[in-house]
């Protein structure tokens, strides 16, 4: 329907309400029904509880919310066109949009759609106004003698379902910021390779995730991908100490009698995934729709930005931070294997390098494997 068409109706029932239909509510149920037929055989009803509702009417600038309705609702009819139900909700806020008008906190407008073999296919266009005003404004697109009564629990059940169905159709691509929480542990070790210490050897990565939709609005399936930079802490057990001496990086005991609070080798990388990932859906008790099971692997490559070695100990009544930047012989292409596994909000990762940590004849052999929590996506 054409927002002018729409426009003149809306005009028309306010119009109609101002001279006559105040009175009327006044002696009539707690719901009283206006319906305006347009010249196209459309039909519009308009649904209060009381006359104060009314009177309240004039608050909502018509000027401004028609012209703002006209344009809600085009933009629904073209999200309907691509759903795969007969029911499609999406919500807009006006007063949002246009500050200082005095238009509603929010107008939920809902597309049905449906076939009629007598009478051919017809299209019904239902405004929901904010809850505190109570309003329904129905279009039907064929000549219906029957108006419509206000929403029921049930339809606006389905409303808030269809409003979820129709906002994954239309954010088929979406963004979350992820943060990843763990621990490093070297793995296929070789010669040379140290004993870390495992809660001081921490992994920490700030991810910006695109989540692409395979398939369908209901498709559970996608493909995740995304900067990351990753940092990565070695802490050795006991003793020890990171050094690069003669071209090769090693981890030798202190011999001159300095105990060490905490001594480690750090890097900083910037990595892109790749992953195949499902997001799995589940019901809850009160049929509500939220996140159940997901899953996902893939790879990764990247390259390491920085990296440096601190050491951290207490001497003459004074606590020291030597920290000293340098490659140690890293390799600076990284490349591996990661995948998710997790269940409504808690989600577990994996990371393994397939590269080795060191340039080879450079360092210890090992390789990496991070592993923890990730928090948001």
């Amino acid at each position: 329907m054409k927002p002018a068409i729409f426009s003149a109706a809306l005009l028309a029932l306010f119009a109609a309400a101002a001279t006559g239909a105040q009175a009327r509510m006044l002696a009539a149920p707690p719901t009283d029904t206006i319906v305006v037929r347009l010249p196209n055989k459309a039909v519009m009803t308009l649904v209060v509880r009381d006359a104060q509702q009314l009177r309240q009417l004039p608050q909502y600038h018509l000027d401004s919310l028609v012209a703002r309705l006209g344009t809600y609702i085009k933009r629904a009819d073209e999200a309907a066109k691509g759903a795969k139900t007969d029911r499609v909700t999406m919500e807009f806020f006006p007063n949002q949009d246009a500050p200082g008008q005095n238009l509603p906190e929010q107008i939920r407008i809902t597309t049905h759609k449906s076939t009629n073999r007598a009478y051919g296919p017809s299209n019904k266009v239902e405004v929901l106004l904010e809850k505190k005003f109570g309003m329904v404004v129905n279009i039907d697109r064929k000549n219906n003698d029957q108006p419509r009564a206000a929403a029921t629990k049930a339809e606006r059940q389905a409303h808030r379902d269809s409003l979820y169905e129709a906002n994954q159709a239309r954010n088929r691509v979406k963004t979350f910021v992820v943060v990843d929480l763990g621990l490093n542990a070297l793995t296929n070790k070789g010669s040379g390779a140290p004993e870390l210490r495992t809660m001081g050897s921490r992994y920490v990565s700030l991810n910006l995730d695109a989540h692409v939709r395979l398939g369908g609005t209901h498709s559970p399936a996608y493909i995740v991908f995304g900067p990351e930079f990753a940092f990565n802490n070695y802490m050795l057990e006991g003793n020890n100490k990171w050094i690069n001496q003669n071209g090769v990086t090693s981890a030798v005991l202190e011999t001159n009698g300095r105990q060490y609070q905490k001594t480690k080798l750090a890097t900083s990388t910037f990595t892109v995934p790749l992953m195949f990932q499902l997001n799995l859906r589940e019901k809850n008790e009160r049929g509500h729709s939220r996140s159940g099971f997901t899953i996902g692997a893939g790879g990764f490559v990247g390259y390491r930005l920085g990296s440096w070695t601190k050491l951290k100990y207490f001497e003459e009544g004074n606590t020291y931070k030597d920290k000293n930047h340098g490659s140690y012989n890293l390799t600076d292409w990284q490349y591996g294997l990661q995948g998710v596994i997790g269940y409504h909000g808690l989600t577990f990762f994996a990371k393994y390098n397939l590269n080795e940590l060191f340039r080879e004849g450079q360092g210890p052999q090992a390789q990496t494997l991070s592993f923890g929590v990730r928090l948001g996506g």
